[in-house]
């Protein structure tokens, strides 16, 4: 006796299965870190997580847009120290930009970062804007 064949139930589970397989797909080389952005009344902080690098392989500055640039650029090769060939090899150099964009009320002069853990940390503080009563405006 001979196993029935199964009738497929639709066009769609099989496309799916299709497209979404990644057998045909390669993966890309680059990294994109997770961020977190938070703000509090005294300043912003932004946090990205980096882990494996060191602070010499990450660079932060701001352009004259006013934007916060990010960029990794980590070409470590440790083949030397393999015993063996490569089945499959996934650590290989990171590279990525990270750009945001930043408000008006930030000081510019105080901002720092560090870098502990695997998790580099923006502090950008926000200027201290002296608070004073709304100009009234006569109306004529």
């Amino acid at each position: 006796m001979t196993p029935a064949k199964q009738q497929p139930t639709g066009w769609l589970p099989g496309i799916f299965n299709d497209f979404f397989g990644n057998e045909w797909i390669t993966k890309s080389r680059s990294t994109v870190p997770a961020v977190n952005i938070m703000e509090n009344e005294n300043n912003y902080v932004v946090e990205l997580a980096v882990p494996g690098l060191s602070k010499e392989e990450i660079n932060v500055r701001i352009d004259d847009n006013n934007h916060l640039i990010i960029t990794v650029d980590s070409k470590k090769e440790k083949e030397e120290s393999c015993k063996g060939k490569f089945l499959r090899r996934e650590f290989s150099c990171a590279q990525f930009r990270q750009t945001l964009l930043l408000p008006d009320n930030i000081d510019e002069a105080r901002i720092e970062a560090t870098q502990e853990n695997g998790l580099l940390t923006i502090d950008i503080p926000k200027k201290k804007v002296a608070e004073t009563e709304p100009k009234r405006i006569e109306i004529k």
